[in-house]
């Protein structure tokens, strides 16, 4: 099946989890900060001509996925969170595709002065 995008989106910024997840032993134990920034693709057409919400996503749905895998089980990569947020989005929700961003904003770099760390990956439905 060929993946179709649309430009709809359904937008959650900023959302804010602490979290058991990394590579070193400390970060596991002791927990830090992180992101995550979601975008699902939504034919929002119907929604927005009957203004009713059984006709669209609920936003806060989303933000229950994505909250459970951040307050889930520890992984060790962003990577491997960014894909279970994509992927349990893409299976729980009728959305045509995902982009997800998760940022570890005080990563554990010896000496590093940034912002933050990301990754970012969008899947579509198969």
């Amino acid at each position: 099946m060929i993946a179709v995008a649309t430009a709809d989106r359904i937008i959650l910024e900023g959302m804010e989890f602490y979290g058991y997840h990394g590579h070193n032993a400390e970060e596991r134990a002791l927990g830090q900060p992180f992101v995550v920034d979601l975008e699902a693709e939504v034919d929002l057409k119907p929604a927005g001509l009957s203004d009713d919400i059984a006709d669209t996503v609920n936003y806060a749905d989303l933000y229950r996925s994505v909250k459970g895998v951040m307050e889930g089980p520890g992984r060790e990569l962003l990577e491997s969170l960014a894909q279970a947020i994509a992927q349990d989005v893409l299976d729980s929700h009728p959305v045509l595709g995902v982009r997800v961003r998760v940022k570890k904003p005080r990563p554990p770099i010896k000496g590093a002065i940034l912002s933050g760390v990301a990754v970012e990956i969008h899947r579509f439905k198969e």
